[in-house]
């Protein structure tokens, strides 16, 4: 499918970020479990949230894929579009609405000279007034402060789960619309499409014990090391026995007359890649006491930073630090390997070049023989929050996001993501829709912004390419052999929604001047100190009264 899509994604791999070290003031996917965290003030309501009923779970079922999927976070596979099937949703709007979101494509034309946008306003029923930020530095961020400091709030607003919005819980409870009571447990059955979006998802809006809007899911795999199979043939494929190999293997690839480098120079990413290879927590460790540590406490991340550094060293990184177009860069050679958010990513070199043949590294283990790991992502993107406002406008907007969050391949589905066909979109030989020259004009950037703000679980799809479908579903399955969630994730801190941000930044930034030689790996030692006492250990003792009695121990491997 021939769609604009925003170069590289850097901002948006980093918005998903290294797996476990969310700066987010709400609480993410994962078990829910009771603490004794206080609701008060401007507490999380931890203890509350793991008491509140979720939204009855029905599964979306007119529709089988080629390739099932399975709870362990495989998501299910279609190979082609299916002939697409009403959700059941109604048209929602009887008039105007306004929606803050983000966009993570080229912008395209505003609504009144956006014919999709037109096409949209009339599937909907009334006028879709959505202010789209574009993915650059902190927009979105300081366009949403801006807007909440104004007390002039548009209808629907997205929480992001880490772009570092503080203090959550106070903010919803001051300024949004309690849903708790239209779409807790059977309640939610009003909605077939938000019943048919899963309990991880919905854990992402629960906040002081409520229900705060609609999640956005996500899929569940988490962050991936990309390359061209083309370029990685040259060295025997994109693998290796060990880091050394690998880094001969990046040497190799490295040619600076020519202006080709291994690696791109988004160090935090390829970071977590290494800090994998080790064996690293996802974020923070079980241990059998059921203390918490830190990813930054272990071993695993320093021996990470020397790897990275020594990478450094041998200038196998892309000097451009700027760099934004490195999708565009790992299709014509100047970069042989990119981390993406997940797996899914795959399907946009498509529209760069049809015939780009992409890789996914299997994690491996550093010296051969420690055991790796593969953490997994977040599973959402947040969720979209309703102003405060009377009972039928409240039962308006969440008829419209649920037509919003109609399952793949449904009616509303393909209109929101599609258009119309034979404007926006046509259907190739097997039912795939693909974008007319206007549908890539009009649509990208108002798809990817409507996405932000609402969708339902994702599956594996890439229409019209059903062989990358195929090898995405393979090298999950392979990648899922070492999988591991952040056991954090659905926990509360306060601590982490009023500092987590700074504290992360801090680190990161340390951790950047060490792998590009501004300081040294001992460096760290200071850095850490400095998180651990600015916040680091109250989070840890604030996540350690929640975590749940069944979550497994992970143990921390010998790194020598």
């Amino acid at each position: 499918m021939k769609r604009s899509i925003k170069g590289d994604g850097v901002s948006r791999r980093n918005f998903l970020g290294l797996a476990g070290a969310s700066v987010a003031a709400i609480a993410l996917t994962g078990t829910l479990s009771a603490c004794n965290t206080s609701s008060t003030g401007s507490g999380g309501g931890a203890a509350a949230s793991s008491k509140v009923v979720l939204p009855t779970y029905k599964e979306f079922n007119l529709l089988t894929p080629d390739l099932p999927g399975n709870a362990q976070g495989l998501q299910s596979a279609f190979l082609n579009m299916p002939k697409p099937v009403p959700s059941g949703a109604v048209k929602p709007l009887t008039g105007p609405v306004s929606v803050l979101s983000e966009t993570w494509a080229p912008m395209s034309a505003a609504m009144p000279d956006n014919e999709y946008w037109q096409r949209l306003n009339q599937a909907l029923g009334g006028e879709f007034n959505m202010q789209i930020v574009e993915d650059i530095g902190d927009g979105y961020p300081a366009k949403f402060a801006t807007i909440l400091a104004s007390d002039e709030l548009p209808d629907l607003m997205w929480i992001p789960p880490n772009q570092g919005i503080p203090n959550v819980g106070p903010m919803l409870e001051a300024k949004f619309q309690d849903l708790t009571a239209h779409l807790s447990g059977d309640a939610v059955l009003k909605y077939p499409n938000l019943a048919a979006l899963k309990p991880d998802s919905w854990r992402t809006a629960v906040v002081n014990g409520k229900i705060w809007g609609a999640p956005i899911p996500s899929s569940p795999l988490g962050q991936i090391l990309v390359g061209g199979t083309e370029k990685w043939a040259a060295v025997g494929g994109l693998n290796a026995k060990d880091a050394q190999e690998f880094l001969e293997k990046a040497k190799e690839l490295t040619n600076p007359g020519k202006k080709q480098y291994a690696l791109e120079p988004n160090y935090i990413n390829m970071l977590h890649m290494f800090t994998e290879w080790w064996g690293a927590p996802n974020g923070w460790a079980v241990n059998e006491d059921r203390s918490l540590t830190h990813l930054y406490e272990t071993d695993a991340y320093v021996a990470g930073l020397e790897y990275a550094a020594k990478l450094f060293a041998a200038g196998v990184f892309y000097p451009d630090v700027a760099a934004t177009d490195i999708k565009t860069k790992v299709v014509n050679g100047s970069i042989a390997a990119y981390v993406d958010a997940h797996p899914q990513g795959l399907r946009a070199f498509k529209s760069l070049d049809p015939g780009f043949q992409a890789e996914i590294l299997v994690p491996f283990g550093f010296d051969g023989k420690i055991t790796p790991t593969y953490d997994m992502g977040y599973g959402t993107v947040g969720f979209t929050a309703f102003k405060k406002t009377d009972e039928k406008r409240v039962l308006e907007l969440l008829e419209l996001i649920n037509w919003m969050s109609a399952p793949f391949g449904t009616d509303e589905y393909v209109m929101k993501n599609y258009g119309v066909e034979g404007k926006d979109f046509e259907y190739d030989a097997n039912g795939n829709p693909i974008l007319t020259k206007e549908g890539e004009d009009n649509a990208p950037s108002v798809v990817s912004a409507l996405n932000t703000m609402s969708a339902p679980e994702s599956v594996n799809f890439h229409p019209g390419y059903p062989e990358v479908a195929k090898y995405v579903h393979s090298q999950s399955q392979k990648l899922l052999e070492f999988a591991q969630r952040n056991p954090t994730n659905g926990s509360y801190s306060d601590t982490n929604a009023k500092v987590g941000a700074k504290l992360t930044k801090m680190v990161r930034d340390k951790s950047v001047d060490i792998i590009t030689g501004r300081a040294k790996v001992s460096d760290h030692a200071a850095i850490l100190k400095r998180w651990q006492s600015e916040g680091g250990d109250k989070m840890r003792g604030e996540y350690e009264a929640q975590v749940s009695a069944e979550t497994p121990v992970f143990k921390l491997q010998a790194v020598k």
